[in-house]
């Protein structure tokens, strides 16, 4: 197996974006959600435009009119890159290129390339770089030599960049199919492991959860170990597994794991089955919650319907993380204990709650 890419330094770029607006969605959240995704993919967000969803151009996604501000918008503020908060093909990725003259990308590529910067482990790299690589497949023959004319680093050009595109679609087959095999190996190994400690009784409980709402920092408090945290998107790719001891001589299993985001590309499902799978199959799982923002019902329900969609365990704690930080009442529903990673609140509780749900009083 090749040697995977590398992490990248970080390169500012401006970027506006553009909003397709479906009936019933919340706009408000749905623009702060791609704000945040641009900014863990290092650029600055100049201004979002939007639009009713049935105004939709088939040829570029946005409507002719709408497609002319952003268009003089550009002109007049150097921009270098348009976001748009849709899944777009490589004709429209193309068209959209050559019409404004910047760099383009759609949600599924912003998020691609999050992940691509902040892949640390093998595993980590060949899952981004299969989804990379899945993505590409179907865009090949429209993307061919556009992306490259407004330069090879930033937002979207990380990991297998315009080299890829100029890979031929058998080459491009032939790697997923490498990559696959070697991540199926990951997994039958993983797959061994939790054998052996379902047959020895050990329990697995995993942590899960909206993006960046504290999911690793309560990994470490929990484990007293130090793996890496930031205060950014996606800042966790790797399934991290220790012991964690619940006292009266009993200890589980806690697992770390990829944090959730709304409309989550089926692309990046695909490709991190095997990290996926480790939530599916625990015992018990530790829903982080960061209840300082102020969509945090909206993060539940995403979480929720893709913990739902994924088959994991109905057992699950709602950890509502952060609340150190509230200054108003709020309040706790059915198997939801309020807690502060930073303030230590309630962790003797949330270890007894643990232990009673894997083992009983």
């Amino acid at each position: 197996m090749k040697k995977m890419f590398d992490n990248f330094e970080k390169e500012i770029e401006k970027a506006v974006v553009f909003c397709p607006i479906e009936r019933g969605e919340d706009r408000d959240f749905q623009f702060a959600e791609i704000e945040r995704l641009c900014l863990s993919a290092n650029l600055q967000v100049l201004k979002i435009f939007h639009q009713d969803i049935k105004a939709l151009n088939r040829r570029t996604i946005i409507g002719t009119g709408k497609l002319d501000e952003i268009k003089n918008f550009v002109k007049e503020n150097d921009v270098d890159v348009l976001v748009v908060d849709f899944k777009l093909t490589g004709s429209q990725l193309k068209n959209l290129s050559d019409f404004l003259g910047v760099k383009v990308l759609d949600r599924i590529l912003l998020i691609i390339d999050i992940f691509a910067c902040n892949a640390k482990s093998n595993e980590g790299k060949m899952e981004v770089k299969l989804a990379q690589n899945r993505y590409l497949l179907t865009r090949l023959s429209s993307m061919q030599g556009t992306q490259g004319r407004y330069g090879g680093a930033g937002a979207g050009m990380r990991g297998p960049g315009e080299t890829k595109l100029e890979l031929d679609r058998r080459k491009l087959e032939a790697e997923i199919v490498t990559i696959k095999k070697e991540l199926e190996k990951i997994k039958n190994a993983r797959a061994l492991n939790k054998s052996a400690r379902q047959k020895a009784g050990v329990k697995s409980v995993v942590i899960g959860g909206y993006t960046n709402a504290g999911k690793s920092s309560l990994f470490n408090l929990l484990t007293k170990d130090e793996i890496y945290v930031e205060d950014k998107l996606f800042a966790t790719l790797e399934t991290t597994s220790r012991r964690m001891f619940l006292g009266e001589n009993k200890f589980c299993i806690l697992t770390d794991t990829v944090g959730f985001i709304s409309k989550l590309p089926h692309e990046l499902v695909e490709s991190f089955a095997s990290t996926l799978e480790e939530i599916r199959g625990a015992d018990l799982i530790l829903h982080v919650v960061d209840v300082s923002d102020k969509n945090y019902k909206k993060n539940i329900e995403i979480t929720n319907q893709i913990l739902n969609d994924i088959g994991a365990t109905k057992n699950r704690i709602v950890v509502l993380n952060k609340v150190d930080l509230l200054k108003t009442p709020f309040e706790i529903g059915e198997n939801e204990i309020p807690f502060s990673v930073k303030k230590r609140t309630n962790l003797e509780k949330l270890k007894d709650i643990i232990r009673e749900n894997l083992f009983g009083s």
